[in-house]
Order: structure tokens, then sequence, then C-alpha cells
């Protein structure tokens, strides 16, 4: 017969009125029926599936209004699973001991009820054989006497599910068994309703109320499309454990405890149990579907190359001499700020400074071309973040910063994948914990596998302690009263892949040595931290994104040691990564964008590595290192932060080496000293920050480590090295520090105010190798009574004055060039040493020194600068300026002037090098404070623009 010679319409007609067995035998006749009888699935399949007193909906309870993706699979598996409790049934028949004393191989079927064959489920247990089936008619079925099951039997509810009630305590000790569309209820001289040792038991479609169940290994259970209202299921040892499609509500303590490490020993079902879930469809993924949010910036290619500029001398072929009186008037280019400082009156360009090629000049003046180069390090995320951020534009980010789907970071770490691909101990899938104390609780070498979970309106989801491990994939978890997941005491695993949401405390909490792999996870409006790390907690924390926390999208602290990588970090309403109390960490290779507070905040003993991130975009500090904070900034793009791009405190001794700062709101990077105020938090701010697990106090400090990083360069000093530091609002450096600090081979270019301003500086600021150009105003700015000395710089094209000082300054071995205002000015009051420089201006003198400063002007080469201004200028009446062994070049026009011998300064040496290779291992102690905004009204603030902390 064909499956053709009717309409396929009338096949299907006739087909939908087949049973099961019948439909199996059509599917064998040839494919053109197999293929008819599979085209059956939202008709006859999904009827008998939801026709079966045993089957709940296939999505049951999570998303019971989504249809499988097939009926017919769902009810294959169904029929499966509920076959797995009689898969030793030939083994037991065939066996010698069974083969001499059995009954006989017949299964019978024993009704128990009123007006039935036997009055309670004991004494039909006493008349029962292997593998009978024993069915309980609607009615409150009570035991008063412990019910201990000797051989396999199966014990189905009649009717609908909930009006068969069973009040019980069952001991089972036999090999294997199953119970069906059952209520449980415990008897009153014991809370447990179930408990076996060795055997295998099987739930399917029951109802458990305010009681316990028990599993002791090698015991093993397969439990689905149960429902346990105020119910404990204790797993002790357990091999292999299934709960899957149920749901679990209002429990007082916990839902789930698993205990102790999974039994070598393996009963029978263990096999069976292993090749059903091997078979059945899981929650890995084959494609990431999560997309992932992108930066609201345009991709700008500018190349950063090295800067050749142009100096053009002007002046006319009669020569110049030196000068003692006052200076001359010179045109109306520039003007004379406060402080003595020059401001230039030109228009706006690109870079910040102003090509003297573009100004109309006289017939009969002579030019000539001195060329230098702008050195520097590249950016180190490529060009899309040189130019000046675009409203309403979007960013291409570079390859090593775009997040992975999880299916493409389980590919590149093998170990994952194990990890992902591995059960052992319990699997607990699509199950539903609500309204309750505790969902999971993992504890004494315990192993746990979650997937397609949903944790809601729980104290907490679910808790690993004592060397525990957990694999956690794609749950859902929210609304939990203190911490989602929470790790402790060696605790570890692997999570990935979960929506942690909407906890009022961290979504993951990790402490005392835990080590989680925590991956792809998206974890947002917490009423707290997104994660945190503390009492020497680790962990690798990679490709997740986590945004809109109240708190500190990562908070490390009292030595948490994480590995932070490759994470996208947004729209917190306070830092995006906050290392406090002797935190440590390697941070790397993170987007930290559009955070309230500094993207990362360093403070109290925090020792972070904190390299090649990118952080952008904040409203308010790039980097804060505050307090005693201390750490290594490395390699790090800190991009258009409406704040400044590094504020931190020479006393905490950072190390701030070959990072590309540009286009902040304020200074490129602020260096101050006084410490933070204790008592400013604006109103209804500041309060301690309670870490402890059940609101009481702990102290860590006798459990810290004290190991030292042997990778961390040691420093006595602050240093910031290397860095490129452009186009920043204020200046590109600000110093008001009591502190040592050294300046070394930085490109400070194009800020809209000065290079460098040193405003207080009671030790010595030691500013070497450095290119200062194109910027505002003044190259570099130093305020009276500072200590500061300047070897080696390049001071080049800056629209005022190349070098103010005010102070005790040694300038030695710089090049200060085509600068708009004088090379060096020397204001009243200082104390200055200038030595072996050379010194050029555009339209100014060379050195000018006003009133009774004191100077040493020793061995310098300046050159002529105008016609009508003087090469040097000074006070008729002031003793106290010392001029020897100068050159003073007057331009003429056989002259060929250029800056050899040395070669242009500044001699960058190394300064090129990217981030150091080298990953260091980190820790942290004692109980953090919470940080609250403060907004200051100005950016001469002693402390952080924006943040303080109490």
């Amino acid at each position: 017969m064909e499956a053709g010679g009717l309409p396929l319409e009338l096949w299907r007609m006739i087909l939908a009125y087949l049973p099961l067995p019948d439909l199996g035998r059509c599917s064998l006749v040839c494919r053109a029926w197999r293929e008819l009888i599979l085209s059956l699935d939202r008709t006859r399949w999904r009827q008998l599936y939801l026709g079966c007193a045993e089957c709940r909906h296939p999505n049951w309870p999570n998303q019971p209004d989504v249809e499988p993706e097939s009926w017919r699979e769902a009810f294959k598996q169904h029929y499966l699973a509920s076959k797995t409790w009689t898969k030793n049934a030939a083994i037991l028949e065939t066996s010698v001991c069974f083969s001499l004393f059995r009954r006989r191989r017949t299964r019978r079927t024993l009704s128990v009820g009123p007006g039935h064959e036997f009055h309670s489920l004991g004494s039909a247990l006493a008349m029962s054989s292997l593998f009978d089936r024993i069915l309980l008619f609607p009615g409150l079925h009570e035991e008063q006497g412990e019910i201990i099951l000797k051989v396999p039997v199966e014990i189905v509810g009649h009717g609908k599910l909930g009006e068969v009630a069973l009040l019980a305590s069952i001991d089972q000790q036999c090999s294997t068994t199953r119970l069906c569309n059952l209520v449980f209820m415990p008897a009153w001289f014991s809370p447990f309703m179930f408990k076996t040792t060795s055997g295998h038991v099987q739930f399917d479609n029951c109802n458990f109320e305010n009681g316990h169940i028990q599993v002791h290994g090698p015991g093993t259970c397969q439990v689905k499309f149960c429902s346990f209202k105020n119910t404990h299921v204790f797993l002790h040892n357990v091999p292999l454990c299934v709960l899957e499609n149920c749901e679990f509500v209002g429990s007082e303590n916990n839902s789930v405890t698993v205990e102790g490490h999974p039994s070598s020993e393996n009963n029978w079902a263990y096999t069976h149990l292993l090749g059903l879930i091997r078979s059945s469809p899981g929650v890995l993924p084959t494609e990431d579907s999560d997309s992932l949010m992108s930066l609201d910036l345009e991709s700008r290619d500018q190349a950063w190359s090295p800067r050749t500029c142009g100096i053009v001398i002007e002046g006319s072929q009669s020569p110049t001499s030196l000068a003692t009186g006052s200076p001359t008037a010179g045109s109306q280019e520039a003007e004379v700020g406060s402080n003595g400082e020059r401001v230039a009156r030109t228009p706006d360009s690109s870079d910040g400074g102003l090509s003297p090629s573009g100004e109309d000049e006289d017939e009969d003046q002579l030019t000539y071309r001195l060329s230098y180069q702008v050195q520097g390090p590249r950016p180190v995320l490529g060009g899309s973040f040189l130019g000046p951020p675009l409203p309403g534009a979007s960013i291409q980010l570079p390859s090593c910063l775009v997040l992975n789907s999880l299916q493409q970071e389980l590919q590149k770490d093998r170990e994952a994948m194990a990890l992902a691909s591995s059960v052992q101990g319990c699997l607990i899938r699509k199950c539903l914990f609500r309204d309750g104390k505790g969902g999971i609780f993992v504890c004494s070498y315990g192993r746990a596998k979650m997937e397609g979970n949903i944790f809601r309106n729980l104290t907490y989801a679910v808790r690993c302690i004592h060397n525990s491990k957990i694999i956690m994939l794609r749950n859902h978890i929210h609304h939990c009263r203190a911490s989602g997941i929470f790790l402790r005491l060696e605790g570890g695993g692997l999570i990935a892949g979960n929506n942690i949401c909407h906890n009022a405390e961290a979504g993951v909490d990790i402490r005392k040595k835990s080590n989680p792999l925590i991956l792809c996870n998206q974890i947002h409006h917490g009423l707290r931290s997104g994660i945190v790390v503390l009492g020497n907690g680790k962990g690798i924390i990679r490709n997740n994104q986590i945004f809109s926390n109240k708190e500190a999208g990562i908070y490390i602290l009292y030595h948490g040691n994480p590995v932070v990588s490759r994470n996208h970090i947004f729209k917190g309403h306070a830092a995006g990564i906050a290392v406090n109390e002797n935190g440590r960490g390697l941070i790397t290779e993170n987007v930290i964008r559009e955070n309230q507070w500094g993207g990362v905040d360093i403070r109290r003993g925090g020792v972070p590595i904190l390299r090649s991130n990118l952080i952008c975009f904040g409203y308010s500090d790039g980097v804060v290192v505050g307090d005693e904070g201390k750490g290594l900034l490395e390699g790090n793009t800190i991009y258009a932060n409406k704040g400044c791009g590094v504020w931190m405190m020479a006393s905490s001794l950072p190390h701030v080496t070959s990072n590309h700062v540009s286009y902040n709101g304020l200074y490129g990077v602020a260096v101050f000293s006084q410490k933070d105020g204790s008592g400013e938090f604006p109103g209804g701010h500041g309060g301690q920050e309670n870490f402890s697990e059940d609101g009481d106090a702990i102290l860590w400090e006798t459990e810290l480590e004290k190991d030292d990083d042997p990778l961390r360069r040691p420093i006595t000093v602050a240093l910031v090295e290397s860095n490129s530091v452009n186009h920043n609002g204020a200046s590109g450096l600000y110093i008001q520090s009591s502190e040592a600090l050294h300046i070394v081979n930085n490109v400070i270019h194009a800020n809209r105010v000065r290079g460098i301003t040193v405003a207080q500086s009671s030790q010595l600021t030691r500013v070497a190798n450095n290119s200062i150009s194109c910027n505002r105003q003044s190259g570099v700015k130093i305020e009276a009574q500072c200590k500061v000395e300047l070897r080696g710089n390049g001071i080049y094209d800056n629209r005022g004055h190349g070098i103010i000082t005010k102070g005790d300054s040694t300038v030695m071995e710089n090049d200060i060039i085509g600068n708009r205002g004088s090379g060096l000015q020397v204001l009243p009051m200082s104390d200055t040493k200038v030595i072996k420089n050379r010194i050029h201006s555009f339209r100014a003198s060379g050195i000018a020194v006003q009133g009774h400063a004191k100077a040493l002007v020793q061995d310098n080469t300046i050159f002529q600068g105008r016609t009508n201004k003087t090469i040097f200028q000074q006070s008729s009446n002031n003793q106290e300026c010392i001029i020897q062994n100068n050159r003073f070049l007057v331009f003429k026009k056989s002259d060929t002037w250029r800056l050899t011998n040395p070669p242009a300064r500044p001699h960058l040496e190394n300064s090129l090098r990217g981030p150091s290779a080298a990953h260091g291992g980190q820790k942290v102690t004692a109980m953090a404070t919470r940080i609250t905004a403060h907004v200051e009204g100005g950016y001469h603030s002693k402390r952080s623009i924006f943040c303080t902390i109490l």
C-alpha cells in the first residue's frame, strides 16, 4: 500500500485515530510512511503527549506557554525516561538466585483503595512480586509505620495529579523503584517521605509537600516533572542524579543539598542515566544568540605617526645684539595672561597648535625651516581612538576587545569545554526555584551541574563551599535577597552563559580561596556590585557583560585576586571596577565605559595590574588611584571621560606607563597628595559596606595571604612614563603633590590648557625626556616654591611660552623650540638654573627674566626670534641673574640652523614598548567603605574631580 494513493490530508485524518503502538508499526513500513507519521507532530503526537496523565507540558515549569520543537521527540524522551527504572529487569530475572525462587515472570497490577483488592499500600507490597505495578486509587492513603521496599515495584496514582495523596515514610532497600502521579506528605512519625542508600528511584509527575527526600550513594535518582513545596532534597555522595523540569517553592532552608564527593561505587542505573543524559537535548549553545552591546562611536582611521613640525625663523639681515632693557612691545598676535603667562589669540586648529605658515608675513622678511620630530608611543588600540568623539556616532572595537559567544569561548578553552560537557554528581536542568530561602547548596566536595534553570525571589540561588565544584550554564538568577551565586572555602567550577540580575547583593560573590571560571554571563541591574571578590578569593572573569549595577561592576577587596579579562563593564552607577582594602588582580583587555564614577577606582592598599583596557566615556575620571592605592597602569586607552583621564595620589606610588590618555574633559593625568576628606559625602550617601554572609561582621585578617608578586616592578617613587597624553580639556599633567614624582618619556600633545602644570611640589618632580608640543597655553608651568627638574625634553610649538617658572627649578639639556611666547620665562621670586638648552621662540624673546628673579643661565644655545624681539630679556637692575658661556645666534640669510649633535630631543629610548607580557598573580584585606560621588565645581580640586571616599 502506498501513501501516495490518497491525499495527504486524508491520510493524516486516518492516522490521527491510531494508538501509539500502531503509529510505530506504520512508521516501519517504508520511508514515505515514516515521513507521513513524522508530519503528525503538531496533531497526533501532541495529542498523545498531552493525553498522558504522567506527562506535564514539556516546557513546564519555566515556559509552559512555549511549544517544544517536536512533540514526538518530547514524547519519546518521556517514554524512554519512564522505562529507565526497569533496565535491570532482564539481569534480575536471569540471575541464579531469582531463577530458583521467582514466582512468575508476568507483572501484575495490584489495586489499592476502598472497594479494591488491597486496603493499604503496605498490604499490597507484602503480596507484590518483581516489577509489579501498584495502582493507588483516589483518596488519602496514610501508612502508620515505615514502609520498606524490598522488591522492585512501580507505585502509580490513578486519575489526575492531586487526587491521590500518600502519607508515608518509605525506605527503599531494593535495586529499583518508580513512583508516579502521587502527592507525597510525611507521616506523623518522620519528616522523611523517601530515602534510599543504594538503589535507584524514579519520580515522575509527583508533588512533595513539607518533608524530606534523602538519597545516599551509590544510590541514584531520576526526578521529572515534580513539584516540591517546602521540601528538602538531600543528596549525599550520589554518583549521578537527575532533576529535570521540577518546581521548588517555599523552602525554609535550601531546596537541594548536594554533599560529598560522588561515590566511586556505581549501581546498575548509573550507565543508563548517563546514556539518557547524553542522548537528550541539552542547553549548550550551538550559536550564541545573545547580542552584545557595542560602543556608540564611529570608527575614525587616523594614523598616529611621529609628527614632523616646521619652525619658521623670522628676522632681518641686520644683527640684533643682546639687550638688557625692558621688552620691546610686540604685535597683537599674543597677549599677556594672568601670572605673566602668554596666551595666543589665534584661531583654533585641529591639533591645538598653529602652523606659522598660515599667517601673513612681510615680503622683506626671510624665513628658514628648522625640522624636528615629536615622537611617542603608538596608541594601544589603533586609530579609532585618535580623533575626537563624535556625538551619535559609533566606534568599531578592535578585535581584541570584541566579546565572543559562549560557543566560541568553549571552543578556544578546552578545559572550559571539558567542564561544560562533564556530568558528575547531580544534574539539575530546566527547573524553577522560587519564593524560598535557598536554591541549591553544594558542599564538602560535592559536584553539581545546573542547566537552564530559573532562580527567583530567593535569599540566594546557589552556594558552593568546601572544595565543591559547580557547573552553571544558561540559568536565569534574579531578585535574590542576597547574592545570586556564592562561592567560598575553595569552591570552584564553571559559571557560563547565565543571566544574573536584580539581586540585592552581588550577582556573584567569591571568597576564601574559591577559584571559579566566570564566562560569557550577563550580570546587571544589581542593587549592589555585579561581582565581588574578597577574602583571598580568586577566579577567572572573562567575556562577561556587567552593566547597570548600583555599585562597582567588579569589586575586589580583602586580598581578592582574580584575573579579569575581555569583559564589557558599562553604565554602572558607581565605578566600573573598584579595587580596595589590599585587593589585587590582573585586569586586562576590558571595555569599561559610561560608568558614573571612575572607570577603575583603586584605593586603600589596592594593588592591581591594569593592562590594555579601554576606559572611555565615563561621567567621572577614567582611573582613580586614591588614598594608599597602588598598582601598575600599563597599555590602557583612557578616552573621552568627563573628568580626568587618570587621577592619582603620588604618595601611593602608582606606576603609570604606556597608556594613551586622550580627549578627557579635564586633566589627562592629575597627581595630588592631600588625603580625601572624611566627611564630604553628599546628603544620603555613605555608610560601610557589609560583606558578611548573614549580616554579621567577619574578621578576615587571620586568613589573608601575604604572597609577594615577583613580576611587579618595584618602585620607590610615583612614576608616569611612556604615555601619550593628548587633546585633554585642561593640562596634560597637573601636579599638586608633596611627594616625589618622575615624569619620563611621555608624549604630551595638544591639550587645551598647558602640557604640564606643577602647582605644588615640595619634593623633587623630575620631568625627563618628554615631548611636550602644540598645547593651547604654555608647555610647562611651575608655580612658586615648587622643586622641579626638566632634563632632556623637547618642548615644541606650544601657543604660549615654552616654560614658565616661579619656583626652584633646574632646566637642563632641553630643546625649547617654536613656542609662541618666550622659550623660557622666569618670573620674580624664582630660583632657576638654565643649563645646556637650545631655545628658540617665534615671536618673543628666547629667555625672559622678569623682576628680581634669581637665575643662572649657562652654556645655552639661544636662537633669535623676530627682528623686533630680543634674544635675551631681563631687568637692568637684576644683580642675581648670572649669564655665562651662552651662544646667541642672530639669523642671517646665509645661516643654516639644524638641531644636531645631539639630534632633536627628546631621545626616547624603549618608549615604544607595549604592555609587558608578564601576567602576575594578585590578592586583598580590611573592611571597605562605600564610595560615593562628589561633584566639584572646577578642575582645581585637591581631590578626585568626581569621587571621594569615607
